[in-house]
């Protein structure tokens, strides 16, 4: 059994998990468990698998009266998660974050089945450290982790990306027919997260007749929330080169297609564009725990692997910064040179290793 999700930054990592186990065995029976309501609840069908969801959410920081409603809806989703292990026995259940996988992970280490938790960022999130004394492995991406979990648990696997987003060779073509994209033409992947950034997407906006300008053609990830805003100041001008997207499903054809990425720089986004080896822009989110973001960004700046732009800066910085980018293709070497060697691409085959490993009877 597999839970967690929330984001595609938890989403993802699960279902290259899946995926990597039913390569290794096509017999594996997987069962996900997400929350009502949530992204994964549409997400992990696409991918081709099974979910059940529990009625859960997480306390709001505002003052209002949902927050009298979580103790009910954590016993509901207790009671949920024992009833499911009970009818599914698992071998072992995986956590990667998010509200689901809290009860579930609990219910499942009180019934003695082996749990592995697979933490994608550099700050682990509250459920993972709340469910790591229990755990029987943890999976980590980051080196340093010791200070939050218990060293003899440790893990370091890399985060899984899924192989089918991250096999680009030889794509080229099909992505531009896919996007409606002319060949010659720059292309710029704007990627703010799953659900996307509102920072971003303005800065974007406001830049929009720089780009066409610069005959820049943009495949755009606004995310849900923003798709109709977006989309309603494009008009036939910025149609030709300006193309939004609430979400991207062939992820792989966008990076085939892009020259340069803006990205916002979760631990997911930066592993599979790790991978990809395109010349990135990143912009981290300054909204996350122990600004984690900007310390994953860093960590490929620092090895000049890749630009950074703060948030705040977005709007003001994004066209000098990718017509500089553009028009150098030294620097565009160098940063593709750079990013490759620190993408890992095994990650998948070690936590099912480690998976195997707790599981054995």
């Amino acid at each position: 059994m597999i839970s967690g999700g929330g984001t595609g930054g938890h989403i993802f990592p699960a279902i290259a998990i899946a995926d990597a186990l039913k390569k290794e065995d096509p017999s594996t029976q997987i069962l996900f468990v997400g929350a009502q309501g949530r992204m994964e609840m549409e997400r992990v069908p696409k991918a081709g698998y099974e979910i059940v969801g529990l009625n859960i959410s997480g306390i709001q920081r505002r003052l209002t009266w949902k927050n009298l409603l979580v103790p009910f809806k954590l016993i509901s989703s207790l009671l949920k998660a024992r009833s499911l292990i009970k009818s599914f026995r698992p071998d072992a259940a995986i956590g990667v974050g998010g509200y689901a996988s809290g009860p579930l992970l609990r219910v499942a280490s009180w019934m003695g089945i082996p749990t592995l938790l697979q933490e994608q960022n550099s700050y682990p999130g509250i459920t993972n450290k709340l469910l790591a004394k229990r755990a029987d492995s943890i999976c980590v991406a980051y080196d340093g982790m010791g200070r939050f979990f218990d060293e003899n648990k440790l893990v370091l696997t890399g985060n899984p990306t899924r192989e089918n987003v991250t096999r680009i060779e030889g794509k080229k073509e099909e992505a531009l027919k896919e996007f409606g994209l002319e060949q010659g033409l720059p292309v710029l992947l704007v990627i703010g997260g799953s659900l996307g950034a509102r920072s971003i997407n303005n800065a974007i906006k406001e830049n929009l007749n720089a780009l066409v300008d610069r005959r820049v053609q943009v495949i755009w990830q606004t995310g849900r929330f923003y798709f109709e805003e977006m989309k309603s100041v494009i008009n036939s001008d910025h149609s030709v080169y300006i193309h939004p997207l609430q979400f991207i499903d062939r992820m792989d054809l966008a990076y085939a297609a892009a020259d340069i990425i803006i990205s916002r720089a979760g631990a997911i986004s930066i592993s599979e564009l790790c991978i990809v080896g395109k010349p990135t822009i990143l912009v981290p989110s300054p909204n996350v725990s122990e600004d984690h973001q900007t310390k994953n960004a860093m960590a490929l700046v620092n090895r000049k692997a890749a630009i950074l732009i703060k948030d705040s800066e977005i709007s003001s910085k994004l066209v000098n910064e990718m017509d500089s980018l553009i028009d150098n293709k030294e620097l565009q070497k160098e940063l593709s040179k750079n990013i490759l060697p620190l993408g890992i691409k095994d990650a998948p085959k070690k936590i099912v290793e480690e998976i195997y490993r707790i599981s054995k009877p």
